[in-house]
């Protein structure tokens, strides 16, 4: 009969001791453990409370009045302006506008992110040890300047490139022999206003994800990228096999900032287009929520857009967490699977690079 030496993880296995009833018995409250909780819970309960429940609450009651802004006196009018906003075709417009904002500067924006990530990490010479490609710090700083640049900055930057008559745009276009864009107002034609406006909007914000994305990869083992390139498996079908299930929770994460991001907007669009654009074409909810409090001294109709503004928000973060679990995302589905899984896919599709 072996003895069994017991060992340091199991010495430290004890059994809970049990009451009576085979259930274990509390734990007491003592010094250490209230103290512990009143800091790393108490605290943060009580800031977030203080700080967004309370203020929310006050959004929502000060949405259901007529107040003006610069009184005391206001009267409480329920629903009537949420029935009203929603009567309302400017903020309609401004609706779709933040939707079409929502779908497209997430989707292109991390796309591209992805891809100068990838090219930076895993974009190197196709055989040896996986590695980026020649002077990756030196793409990462450039791509990542536009993003150090003020937003305010950068939405006046673009309006002077964007002027029909003297911007830097129409001028390099005319100069390719390109005539019919001498004098073309990017931002005054409502077929162009809106894709202008994302263009910016991408620009500046798609360094910042790049570098994220960049970090996110260089947590991935290389043996998995190893294994695959060694049974054949291209640099595509390495990154959709391998790469992307392993960052997916940036992924998500980024492109719930980002949707947040989008459905404000309104330091570009405030910056470009301050108007809304040809036909309310760029108009975001922001812009309006601003422009009824201040020049309309609405601030209780206002209110209420700021709080329709908070639901979407939140509607939307939902939506990308639903997707995102429905499709298999999760951090109990990325455990079940076996590291050398994703490399054991990508060999056998064979490569695809």
């Amino acid at each position: 009969m072996k003895d069994t030496i017991p060992t340091a993880g199991t010495a430290s296995r004890r059994p809970e001791p049990a009451a009576r009833g085979g259930r274990p018995r509390r734990r007491k409250l003592t010094f250490d453990r209230v103290t512990f909780f009143l800091a790393f819970l108490g605290v943060p309960l009580a800031i977030f409370v203080i700080f967004v429940l309370i203020p929310f609450g006050q959004a929502i009651f000060w949405a259901m009045t007529d107040w003006r802004g610069f009184s005391p006196d206001y009267n409480f009018v329920g629903f009537d302006n949420f029935t009203k906003m929603f009567q309302d075709d400017i903020f309609l417009k401004a609706l779709r506008n933040v939707a079409l904002l929502a779908v497209f500067v997430p989707l292109v924006t991390l796309t591209l992110a992805l891809g100068v990530a990838v090219a930076i990490t895993l974009g190197g010479p196709g055989k040896g040890p996986v590695r980026g490609i020649r002077g990756a710090s030196f793409y990462r700083i450039v791509s990542f300047f536009p993003y150090v640049v003020p937003a305010i900055i950068v939405g006046l930057i673009w309006a002077q490139m964007y002027d029909p008559n003297a911007g830097l745009l129409n001028g390099v276009l005319t100069g390719l022999g390109l005539d019919r864009f001498d004098t073309f107002a990017w931002l005054g034609e409502k077929a162009t206003a809106m894709p202008a406006v994302m263009f910016v909007i991408i620009w500046g914000l798609v360094g910042f994800y790049a570098v994220l994305f960049v970090a996110a990869i260089k947590g991935v083992p290389a043996e998995l990228y190893e294994a695959a390139r060694i049974d054949g498996a291209g640099r595509l079908r390495t990154t959709i096999s391998i790469t992307l299930p392993a960052i997916r929770d940036s992924v998500q994460t980024a492109y719930i900032y980002l949707g947040i991001a989008a459905l404000d907007a309104f330091v570009y669009v405030q910056a470009m287009v301050p108007n809304g654009g040809p036909d309310n074409s760029t108009l975001t909810i922001s812009q309006r929520l601003f422009n009824v409090a201040f020049a309309k001294q609405q601030f209780g109709y206002a209110t209420a857009m700021g709080v329709v503004l908070a639901v979407v928000t939140l509607v939307f973060a939902a939506l990308v967490f639903l997707v995102n679990r429905l499709t298999g995302g999760g951090e109990g589905e990325s455990k079940r699977k076996a590291p050398g899984s994703a490399a054991r896919r990508a060999a056998a599709k064979g490569g695809a690079g």
